[in-house]
């Protein structure tokens, strides 16, 4: 177990310090090519007065593969799916970035369909919702085929967009995402699922790295290429670790570990269909902008998110206990 702890650190650190040396590298080419978010005066979503650089998920990315294919599982399909789909969702990401910061919408269908593509790899590399144990009769319930796919496609879409959906505040979604990271990460040592545990501990580093530097007031923005990448990992870990072989009680697990992106998006989701708007029309209709209305300040918010994020991920830990 020592052994395996120090694999962990390791892990943990190189993705820390790749990430924290990277991300400069990308602030000077983003201001350099102007890859950069620009302040709308009209528009109650930009709340930063300068120009920030936009390629932080970049440096997200390479700082969480090189850790993953160091200290992560010997190189199987799991690891060629999950690295296949995760660059899938970066890409596409940076592409989106890149029709925003020329004020122009990239259209949904094409990003649905790479998204979903995605997550098919992940899905086909052998991450899959199986099934779960029936509490009446302690038998494991195999779910059919067709409802395995929906069920796995629909969870990893649902948490690549819904983190994507909360990057509105300078450390939000970094800071939510991380607290997620670490709340998967001791469930999957809970259970002995070592793969699961390994991506989690390395995104809390990618997380923390990427902190240092969107702190209010932020430095830097990963844009939609980061943020799609931690939802899309956040989902794969899930998958990987807390929703395998779950009981009815504990597949609440994840769902809690995520429960301030994904309730908050429930709610807006539904305001949206309700109102016949787009699900994709962005508004400042999530929580953290109508926290922001009640006369808190961006810091405030973010430390009152994370606090229920915090109790949520400290739920679903009990929830394990009670289950162990």
């Amino acid at each position: 177990m020592g052994g395996t702890n120090i694999f962990y650190a390791a892990a943990f650190a190189i993705a820390l310090i790749i990430v924290y040396i990277l991300i400069p590298l990308t602030r000077i080419i983003a201001l350099r090519i102007g890859f950069v978010d620009k302040p709308i005066a009209d528009n109650e979503r930009k709340l930063h007065k300068e120009p920030i650089p936009l390629m932080a998920g970049v440096a997200l990315f390479v700082g969480f593969a090189i850790s993953f294919l160091a200290f992560g599982p010997v190189w199987s399909q799991k690891t060629l799916g999950i690295m296949v789909g995760a660059l899938l969702i970066l890409m596409v990401g940076i592409v989106d970035d890149w029709y925003k910061i020329h004020r122009k919408e990239f259209p949904a269908l094409p990003k649905f369909i790479v998204q979903v593509s995605a997550a098919c790899v992940v899905y086909a590399s052998g991450v899959v919702f199986s099934g779960f144990y029936n509490p009446f009769t302690e038998q494991f319930v195999v779910l059919p085929v067709w409802l395995q796919f929906g069920l796995t496609i629909t969870w990893i879409f649902g948490v690549t967009t819904v983190i994507n959906f909360s990057d509105g505040m300078d450390g939000l979604a970094g800071g939510l995402s991380t607290i997620s990271a670490m709340t998967l990460f001791v469930v999957a040592l809970a259970k002995g699922q070592s793969d699961s545990a390994m991506m989690a501990i390395i995104l809390v580093g990618v997380g923390l790295a990427y902190l240092k530097y969107n702190k209010p007031p932020a430095k830097v923005y990963m844009g939609d290429a980061g943020a799609t990448f931690l939802g899309f990992m956040l989902g794969v870990i899930a998958l990987d670790g807390a929703f395998k072989q779950a009981t009815m009680l504990s597949l609440l697990i994840p769902i809690l570990a995520l429960g301030v992106p994904i309730f908050d998006n429930i709610f807006v989701v539904i305001k949206r269909l309700l109102n016949g708007k787009p699900i994709y029309q962005a508004d400042a209709s999530q929580v953290h902008y109508r926290l922001l209305k009640t006369g808190l300040n961006q810091k405030q918010v973010v430390m009152v998110l994370c606090l229920v994020s915090v109790c949520f991920s400290l739920t679903s830990i009990i929830l394990l206990l009670v289950q162990a």
